[in-house]
């Protein structure tokens, strides 16, 4: 079975991808697990439709080729990052309606412009459940140019990250720039968004994005260690999913999903003792 998987070219290709994406969610899930904004991240998860949906309307409608749904997802991931980080640090009691209201709006403006957008939107239909054997080489290369910008800002940031994630009011005394760090992590988490929409879907992006660290933080408290297991068990649960859905002829976005969960379920049924331990 291993042998007839790696003999198709196009579902390696999907397994190096699924790899480079376990990078980022791996190292800014933990970041999302430990600081506890789940919510908000998925909140940036579904506004992207509509930056997608934009995006195929205007390449569809006025010709303008080189807009991609990619490109898309990117701007409106950022641009909703920004602005429920802006929220949040300014309107604390409130956040959570707000939140609701973009996660909501961004996939409504997906779906009218999909609506107006001519012929069925094959590709929205993919970002929406993943597929990732649509994978091609440009793809992966931006995948990989977005896993550097991440890695990248997460070397050189951090200490900072870590000081935020544990008390926002001690990183402020410290003389830590709440606000500025807040945004750039939430951007990272935009971009992670758009990373692993290329492999689960939008539907499915909190998956792969909390579950891996979700299970790195029963076995260690250290972040630093955490993020290393939820990078393994992120590329671990790529590579079953596919391996299963090659298999069973199965959707791969939804596979490595119901993978992930059944992993998690699994470590929730072992004491947490003996992952203490470990």
């Amino acid at each position: 079975m291993l042998t007839s998987f790696f003999s198709h070219p196009f579902l390696v290709l999907a397994l190096f991808a699924g790899l480079a994406a376990s990078v980022t969610s791996g190292i800014i899930g933990s970041y999302v697990v430990v600081k506890r904004i789940v919510f908000i991240s998925g909140s940036i998860a579904h506004s992207v439709l509509g930056g997608m949906g934009l995006s195929i309307w205007l390449k569809r409608t006025y010709g303008i080729t080189w807009l991609s749904p990619l490109s898309g997802a990117l701007l409106a991931a950022l641009v909703s990052a920004i602005l429920i980080g802006w929220i949040h640090l300014k309107y604390r009691q409130r956040e959570d309606t707000v939140i609701a209201a973009i996660w909501s709006t961004g996939m409504a403006i997906g779906v009218i412009f999909t609506t107006l957008t001519p012929g069925y939107s094959v590709e929205l239909m993919n970002f929406l459940f993943g597929n990732i054997l649509w994978i091609s080489s440009s793809d992966l290369k931006m995948l990989l140019c977005l896993d550097g910008i991440v890695l990248v800002v997460t070397l050189l940031f951090h200490q900072k990250f870590l000081a935020l994630c544990f008390d926002e009011e001690q990183a402020s005394l410290q003389g830590i720039s709440v606000p500025l760090y807040y945004l750039l992590l939430l951007s990272l988490v935009g971009l992670s968004v758009v990373i692993l929409i290329q492999l689960v879907g939008a539907v499915l992006v909190i998956t792969m994005l909390t579950i891996p660290p979700a299970i790195g933080g029963r076995l260690t408290h250290l972040l630093g260690r955490m993020m290393l297991i939820a990078i393994g068990l992120g590329s671990l649960f790529t590579f079953l999913g596919l391996l299963a859905s090659y298999q069973l002829n199965w959707p791969p976005g939804a596979t490595i999903a119901l993978v992930s969960a059944l992993f998690y379920l699994f470590s929730l049924v072992i004491p947490h003792k003996k992952l203490a331990k470990q």
